[in-house]
């Protein structure tokens, strides 16, 4: 188990320990304050590999997934259905503070060190009468929460009190820092305190939309992150029930509320790069009719009194309040997700927010043109995912020539417009009182026509600059394409080269095991007139193994990099036809001597040494016993 799944894990032990502790009256606190569906929640295995494959699809700006299909974004309903959170009631407004001491002395009886917004974790478990949370050998994990619960109950207040008080405020400090709206690393902050002075009020807030923030918030760190942060179920159910053939969850406990207590997460025995790599190429592929955009269409509300009153906020485009952290709901960007066509082409900016939610469109086609010019391939995160390049070039030629044709279009209005402009000013010059006879104005007429010039020409300036980037951006796209199809020509050239060496290199070493074999038949035979032969085998041999070794190592280097692949190349081609004239030369030289000793050893037999004989090496002394000689 990595190290974010098992702090998780944890967190939710100790949070849930502590409730089940309480006494029913503290319960019953718990749940007029709105989190009680939480703790009606089976604990789940936390799905890392998930979590960082949804992390590494959002985008921060339009605060939304961005997948293959278009835009996904997490709604108050599926907050409020998952987790049972409210997302009514007033804001989760305010500041954070860079020090809470006096605070946290006075709610909590805690030391909390000057300039700190942080809470030791261990005093406050303590405090709560967790002293030991790690599990025994052997343990199961219901026994571990049952060991944890006696021991807890012996610690918390029995009856109302200030101590009962005390022990709920530290309650959600802990509740809050560390299991709704916990961050990296092993803390827990007391962001939430100042709302805690007066307990009566914390169910009034909308947690549900705080928590809905601080989820987006989250979503928007590095991609590179792999540890669990918050309540990490909520995540993995949205992904569940919105892409169900990603095959991650099972559901076990059908009709059970909130939402989340139906589900379990599917164990996963491989390593956390595989399950990665396999869940982003089954996202690319995903089928696009098999997205569940509704998938609480059929559910009803029995059991769930809170969406009573939420139920008004679903369809809605508000602000997510979380302290000082405040972020969009842009529910326009997801119109599929409220039963309607998709047509919205502008998205958003900073400090940009549209509220309205409506749709005329019959289609999605101009939302998915206007969604692939803006992300491009960067919808796509699989490895193995291939961009077609020719296909994006052609959808961009098309888009530029619709972008010409709507300018050219918008210049001939623009043009017509000044022609009218011009004709009414010239006759309003020497015909106004005729005008005025017949019940006109000039003047105004005159104004509408330079009010619709400006808006024309503004138009105009649009579509120019519309063109300009389609331009640009389809200059850039034949570019990238022609450096790809460049760098492919010189990946096939360099893999001729290198495979053209490996087979001199093969047969470098088919000859060097033939001199080899040679040579071990001489050793055997050892006849004093073949001493020489043998020696000069070995040298041959020693020559052509140095040969072989160099051309190996060519091929190595050619497969670490094309740079010293092109270098390796070059010398390859310069060796090549030397080494294969070697290979040559010393093969026809050496049936050519052997031609050369069986003559002069049939001569030799009757007229002793003679005069053509080889002459010995240079290591090699005269008289030192070779076939035929005498002194």
């Amino acid at each position: 188990m990595f190290q974010g799944e098992m702090r998780a894990r944890v967190s939710w032990v100790v949070v849930l320990d502590v409730f089940l502790a309480f006494p029913p009256f503290q319960r019953e606190r718990v749940e007029e304050m709105g989190f009680g569906g939480i703790f009606r929640i089976e604990r789940m295995r936390a799905d890392s590999a998930l979590t960082q494959a949804l992390r590494s699809r959002w985008d921060a700006e339009a605060t939304a997934f961005v997948f293959p299909w278009g835009h996904m974004i997490p709604s108050l309903e599926d907050v409020s259905r998952i987790t049972g959170l409210r997302v009514y009631g007033r804001p989760v407004s305010g500041y954070t503070y860079p020090c809470y001491h006096d605070l946290a002395e006075r709610l909590l009886e805690l030391p909390v060190e000057r300039r700190s917004s942080l809470v030791p974790r261990i005093p406050l478990q303590e405090s709560l009468g967790l002293f030991d949370v790690g599990k025994v050998a052997g343990e199961s994990e219901d026994g571990h929460l049952d060991r944890l619960t006696r021991v807890t109950q012996r610690e918390l207040a029995s009856e109302l009190g200030a101590q009962a008080d005390l022990d709920l405020c530290r309650f959600l400090v802990l509740f809050l820092g560390r299991l709704l709206f916990a961050t990296r690393g092993d803390v827990v902050h007391c962001h939430f305190l100042p709302l805690l002075e007066d307990l009566a009020e914390v169910g009034g807030y909308a947690w549900g939309a705080a928590f809905l923030a601080h989820q987006f918030d989250s979503l928007g760190a590095s991609e590179r992150q792999t540890s669990i942060i918050g309540f990490f179920p909520f995540l993995q159910v949205w992904a569940y029930l919105h892409l169900p053939a990603l095959g991650r969850g099972d559901l076990t406990r059908p009709g059970l509320v909130p939402i989340t207590r139906r589900w379990d997460s599917r164990r996963d025995s491989r390593n956390l790069g595989d399950q990665l790599e396999r869940l982003q190429e089954a996202i690319d592929s995903y089928p696009h009719l098999d997205v569940v955009w509704q998938p609480h269409l059929g559910e009803g509300d029995e059991g769930q009194p809170w969406l009573v009153q939420a139920r008004p906020y679903f369809g809605r485009s508000v602000w997510l309040h979380a302290l000082n952290l405040v972020l969009p709901l842009h529910l326009f960007l997801s119109q599929r997700s409220l039963g309607l066509q998709q047509s919205a082409v502008e998205f958003p900016v900073r400090d940009h927010f549209r509220r309205p939610v409506k749709s005329t469109a019959t289609t999605d086609d101009a939302y998915l043109q206007a969604y692939a010019l803006k992300y491009g391939g960067k919808v796509h995160k699989s490895a193995r995912h291939q961009v077609d390049v020719a296909g994006e070039i052609a959808s961009l030629r098309a888009l530029l020539y619709s972008a010409v044709q709507d300018r050219e279009a918008g210049q001939r209005q623009t043009s017509e417009l000044w022609r009218e402009l011009e004709r009414v000013r010239s006759t309003g010059a020497g015909g106004a009182s005729s005008s005025r006879g017949a019940g006109g104005s000039p003047s105004l007429l005159e104004a509408q026509l330079a009010g619709a010039v400006l808006r024309a020409e503004e138009a105009q300036r649009q579509l120019e600059e519309r063109e300009r980037d389609l331009q640009l951006t389809t200059e850039h796209a034949m570019d990238l394409q022609g450096e790809r199809d460049r760098l492919q020509g010189d990946v096939q050239t360099t893999r001729s080269e290198r495979d053209q060496l490996r087979i001199w290199a093969e047969a470098a070493e088919a000859q060097v095991a033939e001199v080899t074999k040679e040579l071990a038949v001489l050793r055997v035979q050892r006849l004093p007139r073949d001493q020489e032969e043998v020696t000069r085998l070995r040298t041959e041999l020693l020559a052509q193994q140095t040969v072989a070794r160099s051309l190996q190592q060519i091929v190595m280097d050619i497969g670490r990099s094309r740079s010293r692949s092109r270098s390796g190349a070059s010398a390859s081609r310069a060796t090549g036809p030397s080494v294969g004239q070697y290979l040559a030369g010393s093969s026809s030289r050496r049936r050519n001597e052997e031609e050369e000793r069986r003559r002069q050893g049939d001569g030799s037999a009757q007229s002793g040494r003679g005069g053509g004989e080889m002459p010995p090496p240079p290591d090699r002394q005269e008289g030192s016993g070779e076939s035929g000689g005498g002194h």
